[in-house]
């Protein structure tokens, strides 16, 4: 019976279900935290503009420190029991910051370590998520794979902020944050459920040096491959400064705009909706348009409507930012969903833990950068300043991908280069129990 005719994945597929439904409840608590964290910092330990971006600088920032053996290790293990360690801390973490605003020891600095341990688990989880997928998943169902998780992510991440925002009104931000510490317990309890078991990876004693090595191997295939390493040049622009105006803009919504808790999280998540749409979209344009000219259009020409965001104002002013930041979730969301299928089938999936962790440490590393910069942009020129440079650097970042191969052919390539589809080592074969 054709897959057609079978219904989608979350239909056919118990164990993607599962996968798909921890996913989404996660990226759901961490929308609440993107709330109720800066919530916390602003409204009850009256933090100022840079320490409220060291705040959102602090969960980025083991990116850099770790992302790049990250990789190596998580390609030596299973990456199931990798994400259910990774889902125990980050609830133990969560759970321990009202726990300590209770009995009176929150400070801000707290609050940072927080971050950073939290950071570190997503460190783990996000690169053996990205290497377990493949294999749970067969080549064809990927795409359609990638695009549920995005937009589920993207919806997940809508009502997270709105709730965010609602919870830190009702219960206070402190409160709001056992919200995010459930949701790991949900997707650790669905992790358990899923029956797809990786193979036993072959004890073997690894030479000294052998972690260098391995990183070595991920960080050359990063930069010697020009697709890889435009896209990953591009996510690292990118999220300078797409981090920069996000780490700012509830300071920007509550200090400049003037509006309360509960409105702050009700406009980020309408601004939020395009990402579901994108998301819906992407497969459909890529495949009409071609899938690199449909990834320089969403990424270039759709993001431009960033520079409404600063204009925000109070009352209908507010339709600024909702149009901007719908334009930015959209074209972003979108684009990953196409940037994810191309990984999966371009890279040998000997390689995709080590391949993850050297992206993602390029990309994700200029994150604490940007919180950081647009910090002291806000502290030194303001924060509607700081607003207008930070939202301007998002579609400019795109010209990176403009000026590439890219903008000179229709699809992105469908498989690996024939030199590393014959070289990279294979996988043993996986068991289903």
């Amino acid at each position: 019976m054709s897959r057609g005719l079978r219904g989608g994945l979350l239909r056919r597929h118990r164990d993607f279900r599962l996968l798909w439904s921890g996913e989404t409840t996660g990226k759901f608590g961490s929308a609440v935290t993107g709330v109720a964290m800066p919530l916390v910092a602003v409204s009850t330990l009256h933090a100022g503009t840079l320490e409220v971006s060291l705040l959102s600088a602090a969960a980025w920032l083991p990116w850099l420190l770790i992302g790049l053996p990250a990789g190596a290790w998580v390609d030596r293990m299973r990456r199931r029991p990798v994400m259910l360690v990774a889902d125990a801390v980050s609830l133990l973490v969560f759970a321990a910051v009202p726990v300590a605003a209770w009995c009176g020891a929150l400070s801000i600095a707290g609050l940072i370590a927080a971050s950073l341990l939290a950071g570190t688990a997503a460190v783990f989880f996000q690169t053996a998520y990205s290497a377990y997928l493949p294999g749970l998943l067969a080549p064809e169902d990927r795409p359609e794979g990638n695009a549920k998780l995005h937009g589920s992510a993207s919806a997940a991440q809508i009502a997270g902020l709105g709730a965010g925002g609602l919870l830190a009104q009702a219960l206070g931000a402190v409160n709001a944050l056992f919200g995010d510490a459930a949701t790991f317990l949900v997707s650790a309890l669905c992790l358990l459920r899923i029956r797809h078991r990786e193979p036993r990876l072959p004890a073997a004693e690894r030479p000294r040096k052998a972690l260098v090595k391995e990183v070595g191997d991920g960080l050359r295939l990063v930069a010697g491959d020009p697709w890889i390493r435009t896209m990953t040049l591009f996510g690292a622009v990118s999220n300078l400064w797409l981090t920069g105006y996000q780490s700012i803009q509830v300071v920007f919504l509550v200090r400049e705009v003037g509006l309360a808790s509960g409105a702050v999280g009700g406009l980020i998540a309408a601004s939020s909706i395009g990402g579901v749409v994108g998301a819906l979209v992407a497969r459909r344009v890529a495949a009409r348009a071609g899938t690199a000219r449909a990834l320089l259009g969403f990424e270039l020409g759709v993001p431009v409507l960033a520079l409404l965001i600063p204009l925000t104002t109070g009352g209908a002013g507010l339709a600024c930012y909702v149009v901007g930041g719908l334009a930015v979730s959209g074209g972003v969301v979108a684009g990953n969903v196409i940037k994810s299928s191309f990984q999966q089938s371009y890279c040998p999936p000997a390689l995709l833990g080590r391949l993850a962790a050297s992206s993602a440490f390029l990309n994700y590393g200029t994150i604490p950068l940007g919180a950081v910069l647009a910090g002291v942009l806000g502290t030194t020129l303001g924060i509607r300043p700081a607003m207008w440079i930070t939202t301007a650097g998002v579609p400019l970042a795109a010209l990176i991908l403009y000026f590439s191969p890219i903008r000179r052919c229709r699809d992105l390539p469908s498989g690996p280069p024939e030199e590393t589809r014959t070289t990279a080592p294979q996988p043993a074969a996986v068991e289903l129990v």
